[in-house]
């Protein structure tokens, strides 16, 4: 990023051929998560993604949509804003912490024309187990679409082997790079079903013909470039490709071992103080994410403590307070937030 502002600080936009570069990080994010580079964009944000996919479908009255109760709401309002076009929106409650996937199956009839679920809960810390279900959405026919901003850079996610037709993310989550920095995926046999919702000049198969005489040559790329629209973000893609690059060179294996047995020692010692941990612990369905209830005390001001007298920084989501400690955090970091923590 500084070497970015530094350029075009002193030479605006004469040279520096940062625009190569971005198909380089193209291929880097498509490589993280066992893509093709013409399956992979660029958006704003995950909001962005998810809504391309919920604009860009051919819906009619009578098809449904399953999601589940608990989810951001990135991932509910475009669904939602389905329903004026007759599509029904099913829902599956959470259980405990867990959105079992037995429900999701359940509730997937003829008419379900996608899943949308996050990979993993934003409020519960829930992994789904998207390898399961994405091959009994392929053999229903049915669209698999995740929003991956809670475990893109943690744990491996492998599209083609989970069978996920549609991936939507930011960078500014737990892959460390700045906000801006959006993640779409589309299965590149699918792409000519995905209308592109908003068009530009970069969505076409030749963006440059107009510069040929005003030649105007409509025709979208035959890639995930058609779901552009303009320029890109240059320089928060030059970081998500840092930031990626850095991630790789931990690599995936050794993150997610690493922020499981920070959890791991996070749960423990809540519930040694007498806190409720909401959040699975199952085989499987753990995550960086450990949301728990002290319910004798006021969350926001333990949230507040914890932030003005110890510098610690958790959130408050859905009646839960949420910890999400990365690979960089220590152990001792661990036992200092338990430390400042009420009991019970």
């Amino acid at each position: 990023m500084r070497e970015y502002l530094d350029h075009y600080q002193d030479y605006a936009y004469v040279g520096g051929e940062f625009h190569k570069r971005v198909e380089r990080v193209r291929a880097q994010l498509a490589q993280l998560m066992g893509a093709n580079a013409d399956e992979v964009t660029f958006t704003k944000n995950t909001s962005e993604g998810l809504s391309m996919v919920a604009n860009g479908l051919s819906w009619n009255n009578g098809d449904n949509v399953i999601m589940a109760t608990a989810e951001f709401p990135a991932n509910v309002y475009p669904w939602q804003a389905l329903r004026a076009r007759g599509v029904q929106i099913r829902t599956v409650l959470e259980e405990d912490g867990r959105i079992p996937l037995e429900r999701i199956i359940e509730t997937i009839d003829s008419r379900t024309r996608v899943v949308t679920i996050s990979s993993v809960q934003y409020a519960s810390g829930f992994r789904t187990d998207l390898a399961t279900l994405g091959e009994y959405c392929a053999s229903k026919g049915v669209f698999l679409c995740v929003d991956a901003i809670q475990s893109l850079g943690v744990f491996p996610i492998d599209v083609k082997a989970m069978k996920i037709d549609f991936l939507s993310a930011d960078g500014h989550k737990w892959l460390c790079a700045p906000e801006g920095s959006g993640i779409f995926y589309v299965r590149k046999e699918i792409q000519g079903y995905l209308r592109p919702t908003t068009i530009g000049w970069a969505s076409m198969k030749d963006p440059h013909s107009f510069v040929r005489g005003h030649k105007y040559q409509f025709e979208f790329a035959d890639s995930a470039k058609r779901y552009d629209s303009g320029s890109y973000n240059l320089m928060g893609i030059l970081a998500l490709g840092a930031a990626i690059e850095m991630i790789q060179e931990i690599g995936i294996e050794n993150i997610s071992q690493r922020i499981l047995q920070l959890t791991d020692r996070l749960v423990a010692g809540l519930r040694a103080r007498g806190c409720r941990v909401v959040s699975s612990r199952q085989p499987g369905e753990g995550s960086g994410i450990v949301a728990f209830r002290c319910d004798e005390h006021d969350l926001d001001e333990i949230r507040r403590h914890l932030q003005d007298e110890h510098r610690i920084v958790i959130s408050v989501r859905c009646g839960r307070l949420r910890a999400s400690p990365h690979f960089y955090n220590t152990e001792q970091e661990i036992d200092q937030l338990l430390e400042a923590l009420p009991k019970g």
